[in-house]
């Protein structure tokens, strides 16, 4: 840690030049090519017409994503781009971009955050960035790859140091340099926005290097990913030891309209959405066949994989709890985040769940899932692991002081990650300032009735959280709701106000459920 912290100075000394003293912007996009920074190559600084922009693979399909909407490639503005890659140790190799804009500069930063076991640049969110006036930086985490292949980590620690937390700092402190050198000034604000693992990256970067930003917001983060990936085996090793157990998509929706049945009038309204699922007590069992399977109930193998999505994954000798299970509400999403991957028991090796236990944490390319242990395995996954892809320290009284500002989101019906792991990590920080500074002026949680993993769903879903992270760094104007969409075919059917947690939305009892001027933040 000593020699991170000795690096992370030496890159953060040259910014602090660039701060104090005055600098005249490249006369081209292309003079930044001669900029030195330690450990770093430049491989690409030049002007990208509005339009023109060619990438080897497309940008992903508009979407929503904390506030940003993907843009195409042709609508991008003039840029100037930027490619490097920095080797802090000998066996790091971290490919990121700076993309800024060649006129109408907000003045600020944007850092993007990836997903899964990251590999590639987040372009899309790169180019929704720099659609907004922002100079946007991206990194690949230190290797190439999908999401889903952690086989990077074979064999090198370093390259997991770098997934884990050093690579999103080096390319934030790198990106800087480049926009300062650019523009001849530093930035006046930097944000960061991410979501699942660049929600965690968020939280890693508020916890490790408070300076960096002075607005973070952290959607649906996956931290503590060794007891994240438990979870996964967790059901997993459920669906194998109850043959048959495996729930088909189509009886997905059956359990998903039960669970609406029993529990969507308890928060006084029939919207189709579930206020706080933690009060929804469904029991499975009502649908467990009275005789031979049927699609319009559950074997009892079935019913006992159900129950095990739902459950906390637990220690079986201490019965502490490893992780939070799954919310009634996210059952439709059960197939493509979480369950269908365990169809093909042999295809395991190459999924997402099992990724990172298998190769960053146990190094074996054949370790079987299977011969987990909740007990002695997980306690040497989390010795091997050593805190470096860990983003659950509560202790945020630096980045608090400095002036920053978080702002966490997280979808109640995500199916990836438990959203109970969110509002764990907010009461940690609570329990660990007390009352030696206010949180709520500088962190507030907002769960999202109906959303999936960082967007879509039943819900309103579409919420500008980057200009809520503005007015509160900026204007010094707290988020006391966020207004969320829910658009079909490009048009509002629905808004409601997101409110910060554990404040829920409550209908004022006249007027449109559909109306968010009809809701007004309260304590249940």
């Amino acid at each position: 840690m000593q020699r991170h912290a000795t690096r992370a100075m030496a890159l953060a000394l040259p910014f602090l030049i660039f701060a104090c003293a005055p600098l005249t912007a490249a006369t081209t996009c292309e003079n930044l090519s001669a900029v030195k920074l330690p450990d770093t190559t430049i491989l690409l600084a030049q002007r990208v017409a509005a339009g023109a922009l060619t990438l080897p693979t497309p940008l992903p399909s508009p979407g929503p994503r904390g506030g940003l909407t993907f843009v195409s490639a042709k609508d991008l503005p003039e840029f100037c781009r930027v490619a490097a890659v920095t080797k802090p140790s000998k066996d790091s190799e971290i490919k990121f971009e700076v993309w800024m804009p060649a006129s109408n500069w907000n003045g600020k930063f944007m850092g993007l955050g990836n997903g899964g076991m990251a590999g590639s640049i987040s372009y899309g969110s790169m180019a929704a960035a720099l659609s907004r006036g922002y100079a946007a930086s991206s990194t690949d985490t230190g290797h190439q790859g999908t999401v889903q292949d952690g086989s990077f980590a074979l064999g090198h620690r370093e390259k997991v140091i770098d997934f884990g937390y050093r690579a999103v700092h080096e390319t934030t402190v790198s990106a800087k340099l480049m926009i300062a050198a650019y523009y001849g000034r530093a930035p006046k604000f930097s944000y960061w926005n991410g979501c699942s693992t660049g929600g965690r990256q968020a939280l890693v970067e508020a916890q490790r290097f408070p300076a960096d930003y002075n607005g973070i917001v952290s959607g649906a983060p996956a931290i503590f990913l060794t007891r994240m990936k438990a979870a996964s085996v967790w059901k997993a090793q459920a669906i194998r030891k109850n043959p048959g157990g495996l729930v088909p998509p189509s009886k997905l929706l059956l359990i998903h309209n039960a669970v609406l049945a029993a529990c969507d009038a308890r928060d006084g309204m029939k919207d189709g959405l579930l206020q706080d699922p933690r009060l929804c007590n469904f029991d499975p069992n009502i649908l467990q066949c009275k005789g031979e399977d049927h699609p319009d109930c559950l074997t009892s193998a079935q019913v006992v994989v159900v129950r095990a999505f739902y459950s906390p994954t637990v220690n079986p000798r201490t019965r502490e709890q490893i992780f939070p299970g799954m919310v009634p509400g996210s059952e439709l999403g059960w197939s493509s985040n979480t369950g269908r991957m365990y169809a093909d028991p042999p295809g395991i090796t190459k999924t997402l769940a099992t990724a990172y236990l298998r190769y960053a944490v146990f190094q074996d390319a054949n370790w079987d899932y299977m011969t987990f242990d909740f007990d002695s395995g997980l306690a040497l996954a989390d010795r091997i692991d050593d805190g470096l892809t860990k983003a659950t320290d509560p202790n945020l009284r630096d980045f608090f002081q400095l002036g920053g500002r978080l702002l966490q989101y997280h979808g109640w019906s995500d199916p990836s990650i438990s959203p109970l792991n969110s509002i764990n990590y907010y009461n940690s920080v609570l329990d660990f300032m007390g009352g030696t500074i206010n949180v709520g002026a500088s962190y507030r949680l907002f769960m999202v009735p109906g959303m999936d993993h960082c967007g879509g769903g039943d819900g309103p879903n579409t919420f500008d959280s980057i200009g809520a992270i503005e007015k509160w760094v900026e204007a010094g104007k707290a988020p006391e709701a966020v207004i969320a969409t829910q658009l079909k075919e490009s048009k509002v059917i629905r808004d409601r106000p997101l409110c910060p947690f554990p404040q829920v939305a409550t209908y004022k009892g006249t007027g449109s459920i559909d109306e968010a001027a009809n809701f007004v933040c309260a304590l249940p």
